[in-house]
């Protein structure tokens, strides 16, 4: 069986190539972020500010789509795309869109969250300012610049702070005015779930990534440990959950999130199971799949404690 990366037999449009580039198999991790962060200012009494909402979730897929072209650009610069890519064709290395136009591609998508971001932080005032300058390096510091720290094993930890951390309680901020405690503790299982997707992103492309030089986290753990990551960041996120709901009675609909349970044990069993290769693949997709209906159903949960008219104070 060969692990060569081929692309489709028929060469794409260019807007499918721009499709493919943006990686919307990714974009839960910044769309949830972004619902949560409003459902836990709404459960904390808000009124939620519709184009504030509206403004913040496409700021948070612009960077989020500009973070994909960067990766993109960068890792076939940096040699670690190449003819033995397990993942998904890239389009840089594949040749479906030139360098020049990706590099458009990574200013257009920041360039517009940047006019975004001005409205945001008029509205939210010079923390926004920092957060959005901060996501932006992060997201072309990923892979790109003279240290990229997703060559260096810290990828894992900056997703968890920027896409789960700092995006919810960043959102419940601009909604609110004021930090939220409930959006930190929801931002928890958040963040491990979306980390979870790069576990799984890291641990597919492992070979590959060592015989290049790239030190993933997956690559200094090794294959077993990594799996191991992937269980307990899935079942981190599900008791961080449970232990939301149960500080107080009035938060019993954040166990909502449960429903995805047996979609999360299937996931950790084919993991642990040892499926490897471009057999990960549909097992990333489902990772962002489960993040997805998780934070959907958190953040209906969050949005039920509001209507109750059951504020949620600080545990």
């Amino acid at each position: 069986m060969t692990t060569r990366a081929t692309a489709p037999s028929a060469a794409p449009t260019s807007a499918q190539a721009w499709i493919l580039a943006a990686r919307p198999a990714t974009l839960p991790a910044a769309a949830v972020p972004v619902l949560v962060g409003t459902a836990a200012a709404a459960a904390g009494g808000v009124a939620v500010r519709p184009l504030v909402f509206a403004a913040t979730m496409l700021a948070a897929l612009l960077i989020q789509v500009g973070t994909n072209f960067a990766n993109d650009y960068s890792d076939f610069h940096r040699g670690a795309d190449h003819e033995g890519r397990l993942g998904p064709v890239r389009v840089t290395q594949g040749g479906l869109l030139s360098q020049t136009a990706v590099r458009r591609g990574i200013v257009v998508a920041f360039g517009l969250a940047t006019l975004l971001g001005c409205y945001l932080a008029w509205v939210g005032g010079w923390p926004i300012i920092v957060i959005g300058v901060l996501s932006i390096i992060a997201g072309l510091a990923y892979t790109g610049g003279p240290w990229p720290f997703g060559y260096h094993g810290f990828g894992d930890l900056f997703v968890f702070i920027f896409f789960g951390v700092v995006a919810v309680t960043g959102t419940a901020y601009l909604q609110a005015g004021a930090w939220s405690a409930v959006a930190l503790a929801a931002s928890v299982p958040v963040g491990l779930l979306v980390t979870s997707i790069i576990v799984v992103n890291n641990l597919r492309d492992l070979p590959t990534d060592r015989g290049v030089g790239k030190r993933t986290l997956a690559v200094r753990l090794g294959d077993p440990l990594t799996r191991t990551q992937y269980a307990l960041f899935i079942a981190l996120a599900y008791l961080a959950v449970t232990v939301l709901a149960f500080s107080a009675p009035e938060r019993r609909w954040l166990l909502l999130p449960w429903l995805t349970i047996p979609l999360g044990v299937r996931l950790v069993q084919r993991v642990r199971g040892g499926v490897a290769g471009r057999d990960l693949n549909p097992v990333l997709v489902r990772t962002g799949q489960l993040l997805l209906v998780f934070g959907v159903l958190l953040a209906a949960g969050l949005m039920l404690v509001a209507r109750a008219r059951l504020p949620l104070s600080p545990a």
